[in-house]
């Protein structure tokens, strides 16, 4: 006799159908039969390693799950559900202040939460990234706060229907991203505050330049500030698990736009690959339809979102009441 799944799908009201109906993302809760031992951290652990390849195969179809209502309640019951998974971690390269909270768990992003960070895929910036990532809700906001998600091939889709000429030079010359940072982090720095000593994990100037070569990187300084240069890479990824192409890239999070206008973040910025600058226009498209094609549910405590970072990106609304922490990690 079958044993009965301890997952049960739901549907919410956010949630949206694909073209096959899967839902985008799937949500998953304890199955109303087995709630007795759904209160129990280890069970629920058993559960994911009893149904990983199903519960792979929801997230190859939808591209992110969202599992509330499981008895997850500090980082350390986090981090023992990534294990379960049994994921190697990638650590974080990057340009957002981070503090590591205990073993592969950090906080999600440390810069002003009344901020909005866009969309994009992470470390989509540099040669390697990692393929899974996981949030976890440790605090739960009264109001706003959400992770908005966005399957990037629909990004992809509309982008070359509106805009086939950029789209095109994005598949022939990629981007390249630029990145002024100084020697200390700045958390008042909605996305992209963080120093080059936390970029590249060392004080030393001769270190920090090795390790950006390392990255596909170069560093130009000004005194102690460095100005990182990331060489063009790939704007666009074919996902061979999808057979489709996606949006992979972070084009919207380090476009710096007009002057007179509060687009991107003014220590970043980007051009295509062959040195030519980004029409405003285009961006200000993309960030629409990002908009219109997302989802954004409202966090729970004890939540755990689970994102193909192949084929969806992320993003962060501003808070409107606190409080608010989330947490993540990072998966090869």
């Amino acid at each position: 006799m079958a044993t009965e799944k301890p997952f049960r799908e739901v549907e919410l009201s956010q949630q949206k159908p694909q073209d096959d109906g899967v839902l985008f993302p799937v949500v998953l809760s304890p199955n109303s039969s087995t709630d007795s031992t759904a209160a129990e951290l280890s069970s629920f652990e058993d559960a994911i390693r009893a149904h990983k390849p199903w519960l792979e195969s929801l997230l190859l179809k939808s591209g992110a799950i969202l599992f509330r209502g499981f008895p997850v309640k500090s980082p350390s019951d986090f981090k023992s559900v990534i294990e379960a998974f049994g994921y190697p971690e990638l650590p974080y390269f990057g340009v957002a202040p981070r503090t590591k909270v205990v073993e592969r768990v950090y906080t999600a992003n440390e810069s002003p939460l009344d901020k909005e960070i866009p969309f994009h895929h992470e470390m989509a910036y540099l040669p390697f990234y990692p393929t899974k990532l996981f949030f976890f809700c440790e605090e739960e906001p009264e109001a706003g706060g959400e992770t908005p998600i966005v399957l990037s091939h629909i990004v992809y889709e509309k982008m070359k229907e509106r805009h086939p000429d950029f789209v095109a030079k994005l598949e022939e010359h990629g981007l390249t991203y630029i990145k002024i940072a100084a020697d200390e982090d700045d958390p008042s720095v909605y996305s992209g505050g963080g120093s080059w000593k936390s970029a590249f994990k060392t004080n030393d100037k001769d270190i920090a330049k090795e390790r950006a070569a390392k990255q596909g990187a170069k560093l130009e300084w000004m005194g102690n500030t460095a100005k990182i240069i990331v060489n063009p890479l790939p704007a666009i990824r074919f996902d061979k698990e999808s057979c489709r192409k996606t949006w992979f890239n972070s084009l919207a999070v380090s476009y710096v736009g007009p002057a007179t206008e509060k687009i991107g973040n003014r220590n970043t910025s980007v051009e295509l690959g062959n040195g030519e600058q980004v029409d405003d226009d285009v961006v200000k498209d993309l960030l629409k339809i990002m908009e219109e094609e997302c989802v954004a549910m409202p966090w729970k405590i004890g939540d755990i979102l689970l994102v193909n970072n192949l084929t969806v990106l992320h993003s962060r609304w501003p808070l409107i009441k606190p409080p608010r922490r989330i947490l993540a990690s990072l998966c090869k």
